[in-house]
């Protein structure tokens, strides 16, 4: 990874309100360990197609998997693409139209997708994805089939290219606009957990684990 200062690549710079940008490891790996949810874009017989997984990292690796049947999983092997992540993290308000915003957290990543062969490599990196959202929930499950792996599909590329971009704080308005009676501010958006909601199989006395009940997202 590059500097805070500069893009690694062309493709991966940014043009526009780049002040909110940086490029340095710590900054991308945090975006992507506390966005879970991520858009992965390919180019599929010609045409662009954008579907939503989730990633997790594991050093300057990003990970994702899918289906082994999935026609753009087994193509994208070898293929350029480009994944992103993000949250709305509040609607901005101001006193014109124009200068409405949200606040926000993002990352891109450009590169070649490659797919992990090995089962024992693709287990691994599978009990790193679950343990990564609950700790310590893959020894409590029981042990993943052949067949299981076989129809599971993992891609990866390495973190190389890659931009952080936040937006935070309030309005920024015209100097001329704040005379004017108009409400403006933030209304911050949060994800938050709900009430558990315990499957009706489950055997008696079955609780939910820690991981669960204290779970906490990034």
């Amino acid at each position: 990874m590059s500097k805070k200062s500069d893009a690694p690549s062309d493709r991966a710079r940014l043009r526009r309100l780049y002040e909110r940008g940086s490029y340095d490891a710590e900054s991308v790996y945090a975006l992507l360990d506390a966005l879970p949810l991520a858009h992965v874009g390919y180019v599929l017989d010609g045409a662009p197609v954008v579907t939503p997984t989730f990633q997790w990292r594991e050093g300057n690796h990003v990970y994702w998997h899918g289906s082994s049947a999935s026609r753009m999983l087994r193509k994208s092997e070898g293929a350029e693409v480009c994944l992103t992540a993000s949250a709305l993290d509040g609607f901005v308000l101001a006193r014109s139209g124009f200068h409405h915003s949200v606040n926000y957290r993002s990352v891109t990543l450009f590169g070649t997708a490659w797919k992990v062969e090995d089962a024992d490599a693709k287990e691994a990196r599978l009990k790193a994805f679950v343990d990564g959202l609950f700790p310590g929930r893959w020894e409590m499950l029981r042990e993943m089939t052949g067949q299981e792996l076989k129809a599971t599909t993992i891609l990866s590329m390495p973190i190389d290219e890659a931009s952080a971009k936040v937006r935070a704080g309030g309005p920024v308005d015209d100097d001329e606009d704040y005379a004017l009676p108009i409400w403006a501010g933030v209304l911050p958006l949060a994800q938050q957990t709900l009430p558990l909601q315990a499957d009706p199989r489950n055997l008696d006395g079955v609780t939910a684990p820690d991981h669960v009940t204290n779970f906490k997202l990034g």
